[in-house]
């Protein structure tokens, strides 16, 4: 990973947008996303203060907009916001001369849901512009939805963001006026003398590290910071003890993940790019083609997948509304017979037409079903395909499953069979493009 001079968004296609997709797995059938948030029947917006000039990171780069496999790591954060139904928008506030490129950013990966404006000298008036913003909009809204709406603030540079803590954060502030993630501290504090010595320590186990997402009544912060001074602007960063000071409002506090860390320093922007690269290698989506032998199949390779720790979505195919539904940069198709060749050129031609961004090459697996007189796929026509599909940065690989009456022999080549794609997606390997690998 290469740290840029500067974001040049210009050298991208225009006529080819990107859509994010999805880059956070959850647990195999497990999926957080999924999940019917019924509770959450009132507004809630966002406010993704990105206004820094990433001085700690020791690069020209402000850390917000390097470059993570091809893609800025705001967008990342958008993304992790952006995936969840319940949120109306969001609000990236960042420095007067990067708005030009947070738009660029904006339409280049169709962020749908947000809204740009202009930062401030400090991280309390940047977050102060991205609240009055959506003050803005009040005189649209019913007077019961100006009285519930709930504002969630969160880094620019914390991508790793699940919807569970969203919600819980979310229906906390509903409920108190205010609330925050919290961690564990991981060293102890300590205070020094004016000479450099050791003062006194705290007890660690007595205290918590402050973490995003914070969310709030919208009525309470912006009250907050209609009253703060000009003291709290340039030296305070903390929005709970804003709302604790001017409004009384005390914040409910919930524990959060490990994975709630920030892209600080240098090191963080690796240490990111390879969860990101992880977590797209554990997911994929299992076409069936409609054919209900195909999906008996896929049902018995889930759970081979599964004792993978690989999430897998299985739909008939990725036209209409079940190419909306395309999470993955993943795929495995089932073949039963030659003729099945054109069916994968459809599926590369839907998953291009869904806008799945091509930035990074798409992994297409074709498992091809075989009897024991013979093969399910002929190598030079599987190799053609595979060839023309690598210009469209497409890896198509095959894999032969045996067919078997033997049901502890059919368990081994599923398992097989699942290891087999599990390391094709991960690896990524050009030199096994076009092969037709047995189990």
């Amino acid at each position: 990973m290469m740290d840029p001079p500067h974001v040049d968004m210009s050298s991208e296609d225009p006529a080819r947008p990107a859509n994010p997709g999805t880059f956070l797995a959850s647990q195999c059938g497990k999926s957080g996303h999924a999940q019917a948030r019924v509770g959450v029947d009132f507004p809630v917006f966002v406010v993704l203060p990105a206004g820094g000039s990433g001085e700690r990171t020791g690069l020209q780069t402000p850390k917000q907009f390097c470059l993570l496999l091809g893609r800025p790591l705001i967008s990342y954060t958008i993304q992790a916001f952006e995936r969840v139904s319940w949120i109306r928008s969001i609000v990236v506030v960042v420095a007067k001369e990067n708005m030009d490129l947070m738009a660029a950013i904006i339409g280049r990966f169709r962020h749908d849901k947000v809204r740009v404006v202009p930062g401030g000298s400090t991280r309390h008036r940047s977050i102060c512009n991205g609240v009055m913003a959506l003050g803005e909009v009040e005189e649209e809204e019913a007077e019961e939805e100006k009285e519930n709406k709930v504002v969630i603030i969160h880094d620019a540079v914390r991508p790793f963001v699940e919807e569970d803590l969203l919600y819980r954060v979310t229906m906390a502030a509903q409920e108190h006026g205010a609330s925050g993630a919290i961690r564990p501290l991981v060293s102890t504090v300590i205070a020094t003398t004016s000479e450099g010595f050791l003062d006194h320590s705290l007890e660690r186990a007595k205290y918590r590290a402050s973490e995003m997402p914070q969310a709030f009544m919208y009525s309470i912060i912006q009250r907050a910071y209609k009253r703060c001074t000009e003291a709290d602007f340039d030296f305070g960063t903390e929005c709970l003890h804003l709302v604790l000071q001017y409004c009384g409002t005390n914040a409910k506090l919930i524990e959060g993940p490990p994975t709630l860390w920030k892209v600080t320093y240098k090191r963080d922007l690796a240490a990111a790019e390879s969860v990101i690269k992880d977590t797209l290698s554990r997911s994929a989506c299992i076409i069936t083609g409609g054919c209900s032998h195909a999906r008996m199949l896929a049902d018995s390779l889930y759970k081979a997948f599964c004792n993978l720790e690989m999430e897998l979505d299985i739909i008939p195919d990725v036209r209409g509304d079940n190419g909306s539904r395309i999470k993955a940069w993943n795929f495995i198709q089932f073949s039963m017979n030659d003729s099945d060749l054109d069916k994968v050129e459809a599926t590369f031609a839907a998953v291009e037409g869904t806008n799945q961004t091509l930035l990074h090459p798409v992994v297409v697996i074709v498992v091809h079903l075989r009897t024991l007189d013979r093969w399910a796929a002929e190598p030079t026509a599987f190799a053609e395909l595979a060839s023309a599909a690598k210009l469209r940065n497409i890896l198509l690989y095959g894999v032969h499953l045996q067919q078997s009456k033997d049901a502890e022999h059919w368990a081994r080549s599923l398992s097989k069979a699942a290891e087999l794609a599990s390391a094709l997606i991960r690896e990524r390997s050009e030199a096994l493009v076009g092969q037709l690998l047995q189990t």
